[in-house]
């Protein structure tokens, strides 16, 4: 049984959300919250926190398994650019440079290994 937690326009770039989502994709859960704790960068702690709410989604949906006996892995991480914020920043001769603030959406799926061992 698959649980799924998403992030919608964290205000963290696509490109540098993948390079802390690209650390825990396919991991145990346990290794993914011991990565994402001690990496320095900041999209980390927010990857944590969607990584916490996926394991409370798939214990309200199990209730009764223990977490630690099913074998919980990270099935899945996908991260989308989001919507982009258009400003503009003055430049020499009077001109201005379009700067864009970019976001993103981050969909996690949680699963179990002994889930799929009994189909």
């Amino acid at each position: 049984m698959e649980a799924i937690a998403k992030l919608n326009d964290c205000p963290t770039s696509p490109r540098k959300m993948r390079l802390v989502v690209d650390l825990i994709r396919g991991q145990k859960v346990e290794n993914a919250l011991h990565i994402l704790k001690y990496n320095t960068k900041e999209a980390s702690q927010r990857v944590e926190k969607l990584l916490l709410s996926a394991i409370a989604n798939w214990q309200a949906k199990n209730e009764g398994v223990r977490m630690e006996e099913s074998e919980l892995y990270v099935k899945s991480v996908m991260v989308d650019g989001g919507r982009q914020l258009k400003r503009l920043r003055p430049a020499p001769q009077g001109r201005g440079y379009r700067i864009r603030k970019r976001s993103n959406h981050v969909t996690l799926v949680v699963d179990s290994k002994i889930s799929e061992t009994k189909n």
